[in-house]
């Protein structure tokens, strides 16, 4: 993913901001989930994410990826300023603070910019990594209730927001049209268009 390569890993903004992105763009997680996310919801020994969602208080339990597991790790080892807070991504300066929505909002919306995607007419920072999931997952034939599920949707109903019109999948059940003979254009002397 382009907004991926551009973030700097080196430090600890980068550490962090990425795995922020990471959990938004390949779990869907919205930004006040991310936010709010604290160590008790890491299950290591089952490599799972549970946690009650900030906006639909419904709990959901996702699969801790490896490639998200290991950049929470090198966050918290060598990214993450010493806190005894339980949330897990922090400000970067004192008095360190659980990290903002609005401030995660603003950090996806840079990386965007700075990886040379156009985000122009479309949803911008975390909500475009959320609809930017649902819509591959579609693509590669996902079924709608697992994309409901994944994003955290009580309904298929709400997940259909996040799906656009898919011109493949429509193109796959359309139908070729039938010759039609040229005498049906002007049957009735013409008057079908009159």
């Amino acid at each position: 993913m382009k907004i991926e390569g551009v973030i700097d890993r080196t430090g600890g903004k980068g550490k962090r901001d990425y795995a922020m992105i990471l959990l938004a763009s390949r779990l869907g997680l919205r930004a006040s989930d991310i936010t709010r996310l604290q160590f008790a919801s890491l299950n290591w020994d089952n490599n799972v994410i549970i946690l009650k969602q900030h906006k639909t208080k419904r709990e959901i339990i996702l699969p801790l990826l490896s490639d998200i597991g290991d950049a929470i790790i090198d966050y918290i080892k060598n990214g993450r300023p010493d806190n005894d807070s339980k949330n897990l991504f922090l400000s970067l300066i004192q008095p360190y603070r659980p990290i903002r929505v609005s401030t995660l909002c603003t950090i996806v919306t840079n990386y965007i910019y700075a990886a040379g995607v156009s985000p122009k007419g479309r949803h911008h920072g975390t909500h475009s990594l959320r609809h930017s999931l649902a819509t591959n997952l579609l693509e590669n034939g996902t079924a709608l209730p697992v994309i409901s599920e994944v994003l955290g949707h009580g309904s298929t109903g709400s997940t259909m927001y996040y799906l656009g019109v898919n011109i493949k999948s429509l193109l796959e059940c359309s139908q070729n049209v039938p010759d039609v003979p040229e005498d049906f254009y002007s049957q009735k002397g013409g008057m079908l268009y009159a």
